[in-house]
């Protein structure tokens, strides 16, 4: 966490303050049906079975805040945003991963899906956000709940997510498939698939 922090405030290259928060997605607002929605962890789970809660049950975990920038690959950065919700590392503790799993796929409403190193999704700062600023979250804006990774670019915290699959393998998620680099780190500016690196990604 010691670069994060050190970074925090400040703006990776090619990026741009913004003020106010843009309502960015692919597709249409879902309507949120609470009985019918559900959180689900599984995949190469440690006790090879699948979890999930509730809307309630997943409201009633434990909340925490985190002060965190986010940094849209479309160049627009907003610092300092108060995200608070339930942290990845405390969703990773109540189902922990196989020892194996080297990455998890983030997976959202009508199948949309972003994949994830397993350091990123365990750091610190990975949350998934219900409130913004001590508001909940606008629907535009991803209710109920929103996956926010701060070190990668935006595109990795799908909004509307609904589980976490764990995996042995990488596999690339949505806009992966279309042209977006594997990683997306924002301090080395990787926006797109050409500019991998050997063991950036599985082959497109």
């Amino acid at each position: 966490m010691g670069q994060l922090e050190s970074r925090a405030g400040e703006l990776p290259p090619g990026q741009r303050l913004q003020r106010g928060w843009p309502v960015t997605h692919y597709g249409p607002v879902p309507r949120f049906r609470p009985e019918r929605w559900e959180f689900a962890v599984f995949g190469a789970t440690a006790d090879g079975a699948k979890h999930a809660w509730n809307h309630e049950e997943f409201s009633a975990l434990p909340y925490e805040a985190v002060v965190a920038d986010l940094h849209c690959v479309t160049k627009f950065s907003m610092l300092g945003a108060e995200w608070g919700g339930v942290c990845a590392r405390t969703v990773a503790e109540l189902v922990p991963p196989a020892p194996d799993v080297t990455h998890v796929m983030v997976w959202a409403e009508y199948g949309f899906s972003s994949n994830l190193r397993i350091e990123d999704f365990l750091a610190g700062d990975t949350i998934f956000a219900t409130h913004k600023d001590g508001e909940l979250l606008t629907a535009e804006h991803g209710f109920p709940v929103r996956l926010v990774v701060p070190r990668l670019y935006a595109w990795k915290g799908p909004k509307w997510v609904r589980g976490v699959e764990y995996m042995t393998a990488d596999r690339r998620g949505f806009w992966e498939e279309r042209g977006y680099h594997n990683v997306g780190d924002p301090w080395r500016e990787q926006r797109y698939s050409y500019q991998e690196s050997p063991g950036d990604g599985p082959e497109l």
